[in-house]
């Protein structure tokens, strides 16, 4: 009954409110609402706060809703070793991966799917997109099973598996002093005297601005971000090429000199080394090895 509680209470704050949870869970407001304070009365706190101004999390609540989704992570790994045990593959799979990578040719995420689904009919797929930083974490604490990031950093607690690359072009919006004027005396010392926008966290964009030294006046947390303040036309931003070719063939955006700005990354699947992987994990990332073969 208590874990029950916490998934109702996970789910009322993965979804923003009690009513919007009700489609979740598949049960009424009232109930949801009720779990909630059955929650509430048991732990002896007051875990969030509903009325006009709509559903908000106490401080309490916040610290609590940490701790579920760290139990239930433990949770579903006792879950995957039974079915360990038992040589069988159900249960839910959690796989969290970088955004903006569907439209990449090379990503062949969609046939591991594929090839994992019919191998494994029977577990329920969760796909997340998250930060590097989020995916790494989240893989660590065991809120995800498997993440799909670009290659940064290493750490000693994961494992690792190359899958596919990405090619990054700097970009320039409409209105920008750089759209449409002539490139090819540009380098990387020429475009330091333009805002530049990037991300604000460990990764090879960040990486790259450091050692190009280039100044960044914005910041953002996703490419979607990055690709709304390259559009404004005041910032440079550098984007995956197959993202941004909408954008191109609207006339809203350019590269700028691609051949010289440019940098590749690449893409890992990454699992944790200890405990070991469960057999739908390690079914799932073989999947994604033998797609990107």
């Amino acid at each position: 009954m208590d874990l029950r509680l916490l998934q109702v209470f996970k789910a009322v704050v993965d979804c923003g409110g009690m009513s919007a949870a009700e489609l979740e869970l598949n049960i009424g407001t009232s109930t949801v609402s009720r779990h909630v304070k059955d929650l509430e009365m048991r732990l002896g706190l007051t875990l969030c706060r509903r009325g006009r101004a709509g559903f908000a999390l106490t401080a309490e609540g916040q610290r609590v809703y940490e701790e579920t989704q760290r139990l239930l992570a433990s949770v579903r790994g006792f879950r995957d070793s039974i079915d360990d045990i038992h040589a069988r593959m159900g249960g839910q799979l959690a796989v969290a991966i970088f955004d903006k990578t569907a439209s990449n040719p090379a990503a062949r995420i969609g046939e591991a799917i594929s090839a994992f689904n019919q191998l494994a009919p029977d577990v329920h797929l969760q796909l997340h997109v998250g930060s590097i930083n989020e995916i790494e974490r989240g893989v660590m604490d065991g809120t995800f099973q498997i993440g799909i990031i670009p290659e940064h950093r290493s750490s000693h607690s994961l494992l690792y598996h190359r899958l596919f690359d990405e090619h990054m072009l700097l970009y320039c919006g409409k209105g920008h002093a750089l759209f449409g004027a002539d490139h090819d005396a540009l380098d990387w010392d020429s475009v330091r005297e333009h805002p530049f926008a990037g991300l604000g966290y460990h990764s090879p964009n960040m990486e790259l601005t450091h050692q190009a030294r280039l100044s960044r006046a914005a910041t953002g947390f996703d490419q979607e971000s990055i690709a709304t303040l390259i559009l404004s036309g005041r910032y440079l931003g550098f984007l995956p090429d197959h993202y941004a070719r909408a954008f191109e063939a609207e006339g809203r955006m350019q590269p700028v000199r691609p051949a010289e700005l440019h940098y590749h990354c690449e893409f890992v699947s990454l699992v944790r080394k200890s405990p070991q992987s469960s057999r739908t994990t390690h079914a799932f990332t073989q999947c994604l090895v033998n797609a990107h073969r």
